[in-house]
Order: structure tokens, then C-alpha cells, then sequence
């Protein structure tokens, strides 16, 4: 599958201040890594930020770029924007955020529907050809090393 573009309008910095909506190319033209979350799921927080830290500890040398979405389809009192800061500055994350809540109108968030997700946490894998690679619930983290180190 080619990856679809991100259609989320609200994003943070690595810094935490607003920033204009996120695309793939920003963050450039190798692999990269999605990291898809809601603020109040506890397999998020045990399971899921783990990984993405081991993820970007490692790779960081491999130039891989990196995202997280919070994409709500639930709980929306609870996962609000305003949790991206505190979830970032909670794993001294240095990516940017983005926040894909469901529609008005009832719609799962955009990004749900375009990568296929079934929840959360949920890992995207693209390659530097725009190639989904890995798209699910856990990521095997030396099998994706390994396929970035090949491609450096």
C-alpha cells in the first residue's frame, strides 16, 4: 500500500508550539515511523511509547523520521489536544504531535480510516519509496532496524 498523506490539521513541534499541518516529505525522504495513540489507552503508555522510545533510540543514527497522532474515536474528553504536550514532555519525545479527532459528523479520524488502523497503539512503517512497510498493533523493532540499516 502507498502511503496516503496526512490529512490532520492540528500538529506541535518537537518543541511543543503549533506548527503548520505535518506531511510525509516533512519529514523527509527516508523511512519513517507513525506512532498512532489515544491519551487515556493503557497499552499506549505500556506497550506502545516504550517501543516507539527503543524505535527512536536506535534509529536515531539512521536518520529516520518520525510522527505521533493521537487519533480519537473515543474518550473525547479525555484525549483532547491539550494532552499532546503532556505526552510528549511525559517521554521527552522530540517529534512532532499531531491531534486527528473523529469528525462532526461521526467519522473515525481521517488517519484511521486511511492507514486501515484497528486502535491503538498501532505503528506505520513507510519506506523511503512512500511504501507501507509494517501497519499494526506492535512493530518488531530489530526486524525494522535491521531493513533500515539495509537502506542507509
Amino acid at each position: 500500500m502507498v502511503a496516503p498523506d496526512l490529512l490532520v490539521s492540528h500538529w506541535i513541534d518537537e518543541t511543543g508550539r503549533p506548527r503548520t499541518p505535518l506531511t510525509l516529505n516533512d519529514l523527509g525522504s527516508r523511512h519513517r515511523i507513525l506512532f498512532f495513540y489515544q491519551h487515556w489507552c493503557p497499552g499506549c503508555h505500556s506497550h506502545g511509547f516504550p517501543t516507539l522510545l527503543e524505535l527512536i533510540e536506535h534509529a536515531a543514527p539512521l536518520d529516520v523520521g518520525f510522527a505521533v497522532v493521537q487519533t480519537v474515536f473515543e474518550g473525547f474528553d479525555v484525549n483532547t489536544a491539550d494532552q499532546l504536550r503532556l505526552d510528549q514532555q511525559r517521554y521527552e519525545l522530540h517529534v512532532p504531535f499531531g491531534h486527528d479527532p473523529i469528525s462532526p459528523d461521526g467519522q473515525y479520524p481521517k488517519t484511521m480510516v486511511n492507514y486501515r488502523t484497528g486502535g491503538t497503539p498501532w505503528f506505520v512503517a513507510i519506506d523511503p519509496e512512500g511504501t507501507v512497510i509494517e501497519n499494526g498493533f506492535s512493530v518488531d523493532v530489530n526486524k525494522l532496524l535491521s531493513i533500515f540499516r539495509k537502506r542507509s
